[in-house]
């Protein structure tokens, strides 16, 4: 297969961070920080959105694969780098960053080709953003899906909205909330996955890709069964506790159960109370207003809020706790659900005074339905 592999043309040339080749026919991209869990850069995007660009105009390329090197397809943004920007006051930079992202995943939403991203090791945050609105994602045996911001002081943006609240019953308020990582049986079952092929017949899936054989009856041929979902086993459970009317109320109805799922409940309810308050509200607001959104609007809000997290501290805080200082003992503020008011939240998701993020059809071709 490597002796298939063309160099692209200098105006698509690769970066030590992200890999560009053509195929025959078929624009195969690979995430290359593996050292750094291949977490996404300025660069990346702005990279990623050259190469969409110029293959959905090139009649040639018939699809994309999307694939990683080393054991993580990728752990999201790069927020180590995040949080050195902000300690040089670059939050210039920092606005243009995710401003690129959430333009990325809108890109991603209008291309009208086929995306194939094969996926074996975590996706997590940014990692979701750029491979779950192409039109086929492949998980592979070590699978790990995972939106963990609520653990970090940020929130499940990427368009978190608009995908989780359309996952089956409360299970978008469940991954919102908790930040839980799920296998490859789950994500089939909420259809995160919409395969579940081992990485053996990866290649076999680049190879096929390459000649423009139909992806579906390609990867429903390699599709394995995933066996059986713990996440469809507590669905009636979860959808009981996570339909209450507030975080709080979340909380207390978890400390209140009994029986069979005590012990699962009562984890789940330490793990919501070592998460910062202000990201479980805001990340429950999402879900309340997801299911009226449309992807546009929803990533539209995921600036607005974002910027109000990126000029505060509680992520910077989430990511000191995490990353930099690894004391894991974040010093949320409010530090309390009780402390944190509707107003505040509010004041998340309320227009921004420059505007709206610009997010227009990047395509002359008509968009994907």
């Amino acid at each position: 297969m490597s002796s298939h592999f063309q160099p692209v043309p200098e105006a698509m040339s690769k970066s030590p961070e992200i890999l560009f080749e053509q195929v025959d026919r078929c624009g195969v991209i690979t995430l290359n920080r593996p050292q750094a869990l291949n977490a996404v850069t300025y660069p990346m995007f702005a990279a990623l959105r050259r190469h969409y660009l110029e293959w959905a105009r090139d009649p040639h390329i018939y699809g994309v694969v999307l694939q990683a090197r080393g054991k993580a397809f990728c752990a999201g943004g790069d927020i180590r780098a995040l949080y050195e920007m902000r300690r040089k006051g670059e939050m210039a930079k920092i606005l243009d960053l995710y401003g690129s992202e959430y333009q990325h995943n809108w890109l991603l939403e209008r291309f009208s080709k086929p995306q194939i991203a094969l996926i074996n090791g975590m996706v997590m945050g940014g990692g979701v953003g750029i491979s779950l609105y192409g039109t086929h994602r492949v998980a592979g045996e070590d699978y790990a899906f995972a939106m963990p911001e609520a653990r970090i002081g940020f929130f499940p943006d990427i368009g978190g909205s608009w995908f989780l609240s359309r996952l089956p019953g409360k299970m978008g308020t469940y991954l919102a909330l908790t930040g839980r990582t799920i296998g490859r049986a789950d994500a089939y079952y909420l259809g995160l996955a919409t395969h579940c092929i081992d990485s053996r017949h990866f290649d076999a899936i680049r190879a096929a890709h390459a000649q423009a054989e139909p992806v579906d009856r390609v990867l429903d041929g390699l599709h394995e069964d995933p066996g059986e979902s713990e996440l469809e086993a507590m669905q009636e459970t979860i959808d009981r506790l996570f339909s209450a009317p507030s975080v709080e109320a979340i909380v207390a109805a978890l400390d209140s159960e009994s029986g069979t799922h005590r012990d699962w409940a009562r984890a789940v309810a330490a793990d919501l109370r070592a998460n910062s308050p202000t990201s479980l509200k805001v990340a429950f607001r999402q879900m309340q207003i997801g299911p009226d959104l449309g992807l546009r609007e929803a990533l539209q809000y995921d600036f607005r809020i974002a910027r109000r997290f990126l000029e505060g501290s509680e992520f910077y805080e989430g990511i000191r706790a995490a990353i930099i200082d690894k004391d894991r003992t974040p010093a949320w503020s409010p530090a309390s659900l009780e402390e944190v008011r509707d107003a505040m939240i509010d004041a998340y998701f309320a227009p921004l005074e420059d505007g709206d993020l610009a997010l227009e059809n990047p395509f002359t071709s008509a968009p994907k339905s």
